[in-house]
């Protein structure tokens, strides 16, 4: 009774805020359908996401809701992942002939901005990190480099504060409520220097203990961007019949650069000086680390893009890991923007062992 006391409290304040932030607020609505076909060796199948975003705005107050509908065709019990969140945010699944529908929540969120702070409650996500492949320091948000849409991270129910100290550092507190009902909890403090920005990021829950770091700058006159960060990560792992407290450290090292062409290049390797074998992966899928768990010690990366004129744009990703377990992942795409409503893409998803090499064709209505 307790906890569900507690969730109704959250609940209460969110709409509280909300309704505030109603209250002839200026009001902006956006519409996006994006539909998949994929195919790979043994099925083909269709996924659509329908989307509609509505912001609201008034004086200091603001809110957002961001709501989908997914539908996939062509494939029994598809995996989705579930966030980690006290709130059902996602319907019950409506099964039909070779296919499946449902609903969910993608973020719900209210606040208030000043020139000195800023305070968010509800569905939010959680910004941390510098890296463009991997997030070791993210374990709120963590993105998944191999996925189809790799920036489409799970909700956080959260509060989050951001006081600005000065014009050159700000910090920030965090409490987030998971499934479990139990708190995880963060504190960050970011300062902007002339010789770059750097980030330090305590994580504390139950389960695991996260100490952080974020460097990034200009290296001199180059036009060459350089970035790190790293994780000290206490955690509990899951055995098959116990679990065990492990220490993680994580890093990672990157730097971009635009030609003058308009071809740019990322770059990135990460360190782990741990890896996991398959078995413990799966049985820590629901982990607050789970992106942590690598399967092997040494990561190199690398996003290539280049845009042949205002329409079409292409890229490749790859990345090929060391050490431990070796393997490589390869994915190219090609984009053609026909106007500021419409874009087709076609890719592939390509990588070695038991993982399915998948090609895909987008269309992204917006509007």
């Amino acid at each position: 009774m307790v906890k569900l006391l507690k969730v109704k409290l959250f609940i209460s304040l969110l709409l509280l805020l909300l309704g505030t932030s109603f209250l002839n607020a200026d009001t902006q609505t956006r519409f996006e359908n994006s539909n998949f076909t994929l195919s790979d060796t043994q099925e083909h199948y269709n996924y659509n996401r329908s989307r509609l975003r509505v912001d609201y705005q008034q004086e200091n107050y603001f809110a957002t809701l961001i709501g989908d509908v997914l539908n996939y065709y062509g494939i029994d019990s598809p995996l989705i992942a579930v966030a980690d969140t006290p709130l059902a945010i996602k319907s019950r699944q409506k099964e039909y002939e070779n296919g499946s529908l449902y609903a969910k929540v993608h973020r719900l969120y209210g606040g208030y901005e000043d020139e000195d702070n800023r305070i968010v409650l509800g569905l939010q996500n959680i910004t941390m990190g510098v890296g463009r492949l991997w997030n070791p320091t993210n374990i709120f948000n963590p993105r998944y480099t191999y996925a189809l849409e790799p920036d489409e991270t799970l909700p956080v129910l959260a509060l989050s504060y951001t006081r600005h100290l000065s014009s050159t550092s700000d910090i920030s507190l965090i409490a987030s409520q998971k499934n479990d009902l139990t708190y995880k909890y963060a504190l960050r403090y970011k300062s902007f220097t002339e010789y770059g920005d750097i980030a330090f990021n305590t994580i504390l829950s139950e389960q695991t203990t996260m100490l952080g770091y974020e460097l990034e700058s200009n290296l001199a006159d180059t036009g060459i961007e350089v970035r790190s960060e790293g994780a000290y990560v206490n955690a509990k792992i899951k055995q098959i019949s116990s679990s065990e407290e492990r220490e993680l450290y994580q890093a990672i090292l990157g730097a971009d650069y635009g030609f003058v062409n308009g071809l740019n290049l990322t770059l990135e390797a990460l360190y782990s000086s741990n890896a996991f074998n398959q078995r413990e992966i799966l049985l820590n899928s629901d982990s607050e680390i789970f992106s942590n768990l690598s399967d092997s010690q040494l990561y190199v990366g690398g996003v290539l893009s280049y845009p042949l004129n205002i329409f079409l744009n292409l890229s490749v990703s790859y990345i090929e890991s060391f050490i431990t377990h070796k393997s490589h992942f390869v994915s190219p795409n090609v984009t053609y923007t026909l106007n500021d409503f419409n874009s087709f893409s076609l890719g592939a998803l390509i990588q070695d062992g038991d993982a399915k090499n998948i090609l895909y064709f987008n269309y992204t209505l917006s509007f």
